[in-house]
């Protein structure tokens, strides 16, 4: 009987080895990933090396205890460490656990045949330092902290920008927080700050307005509230160049406009706010109501809802009292509108002077505009009252005046 030998192609050969081959590879691989570590505890120094791992040479000593039954002294599975001491090349001394102190003792639970409960405390029982130590350790400190401090000088430097002597510079670094209470959704905010026309000036890069993003509403209680978040800052300078003393400065105006845009491109205005900024420095967090114009009947919340848009105010700010106003009453009779929603500002004012430093004639002179900006908001509170209880004399003037002269008279004779 004879049997026909088959010889197989070199092509098939090969590619059958090429299969084998990356069977052993995925093999090895899955095999990989299941031991594979993720955190080495005892890099070598070529693993260092290659990993550019910045070690810091340490000297580490373990205090253990032997825990172990009567007769069963030595084994591996009975020692417990108690402490470790680890001292780098800096000289800092690590101690894990910490010193007792006022804690309570350490506790180990030992497993066996029979369980235990062990406690110790770790104490610094080292000798104090002796007053020539101490005292160069001072020197050394104090010598360490003035190098600090020289380094400190380098970064900041010697051009502090001052200001000119007798103004006052306004840093406000603020946030538009929120809206709630509005009618619609989509909401973005127009803003921009108004500085008074005697006095204040402002750098030519400085920017005074902006527009935040588009935020969408959420639920918070019984009101839809936008988070904008939206950050702004701006500058600007008081120049005191009035000498009289009855002159009261006036004060920035923050103005804003919020406004919807729904999915069909459709805006419509939301409300108007303005408030003044405030005079002391520090944080404040201000909420600034707002309104919008209105017009009577069905048409026009129709003509709103359907197409978008509504009535809108020309000038922002106649929100307030416009810097080109010069009359002596500001009329606004007429202009029906409707309270919306509120604006929520966080804002961080710092304020700059030569006069918090200065003790000359200068700082005099410059206290008291100080005092009136910084009492701006108390003396508008004042002069408020003031005219309240002008207002009320007046009535019981008039009053006064149209009652019959026989009840005023004291000497006045009675009719039986």
């Amino acid at each position: 009987m004879t049997t026909a030998t088959r010889e197989v192609p070199s092509f098939l050969v090969e590619r059958m080895a090429n299969v084998r081959r990356r069977r052993q590879d995925r093999r090895g691989m899955e095999g990989g990933i299941l031991k594979s570590r993720i955190v080495t505890w005892e890099p070598s120094e070529e693993f260092v090396k290659n990993n550019h791992v910045i070690n810091t040479p340490l000297q580490t000593m373990h205090i253990m205890a032997d825990l172990g039954p009567y007769g069963k002294l030595g084994y591996k599975k009975y020692e417990h460490v108690l402490c470790t001491l680890k001292v780098d090349s800096n000289g800092v001394i690590t101690v894990k656990p910490d010193f007792t102190g006022l804690k309570g003792p350490y506790r180990i639970e030992t497993e066996g045949e029979k369980q235990e409960l062990w406690k110790y405390t770790i104490e610094n029982v080292s000798s104090l330092a002796q007053p020539e130590e101490e005292e160069r350790e001072q020197r050394v400190f104090k010598d360490l902290y003035g190098r600090h401090k020289e380094y400190l000088s380098s970064l900041v430097g010697t051009d502090f920008e001052m200001t000119a002597p007798g103004a006052l510079r306004l840093f406000v670094n603020g946030e538009i927080v929120s809206a709630q209470g509005f009618e619609y959704d989509n909401l973005y905010v127009h803003f921009f700050v108004e500085l008074p026309t005697t006095n204040w000036s402002s750098p030519a890069f400085q920017q005074l307005s902006g527009v935040t993003q588009t935020c969408a509403t959420k639920s918070l209680g019984m009101d839809r509230v936008a988070y904008f978040s939206y950050p702004f800052t701006f500058e600007a300078s008081f120049l005191h160049k009035d000498e009289s003393t009855d002159a009261l400065p006036e004060w920035p105006v923050l103005y804003c406009e919020v406004l919807s845009l729904d999915f069909w491109q459709r805006y419509r205005v939301e409300g108007y706010g303005a408030v003044v900024l405030p005079a002391t420095p520090g944080s404040h967090t201000l909420t600034v109501s707002t309104w919008r114009p209105m017009e009577l009947g069905t048409v026009a919340e129709l003509r709103r809802f359907f197409i978008g848009g509504s009535l809108e105010l020309e000038d922002l700010s106649y929100l307030w009292i416009p810097g080109t106003f010069k009359g002596e009453r500001l009329s606004r009779f007429g202009l029906r509108t409707e309270t919306t929603g509120s604006v929520t500002f966080r804002l961080h004012c710092l304020q700059q002077s030569r006069a918090f430093m200065e003790s000359s004639s200068l700082r005099k002179k410059m206290r008291s505009v100080l005092d009136r900006l910084e009492g701006f908001s108390q003396q508008s509170s004042i002069h408020n009252v003031l005219e309240a209880f002008h207002r009320a004399r007046r009535r019981m003037q008039e009053a006064r005046e149209s009652l019959p002269q026989d009840l005023l008279s004291p000497s006045g004779t009675m009719v039986s």
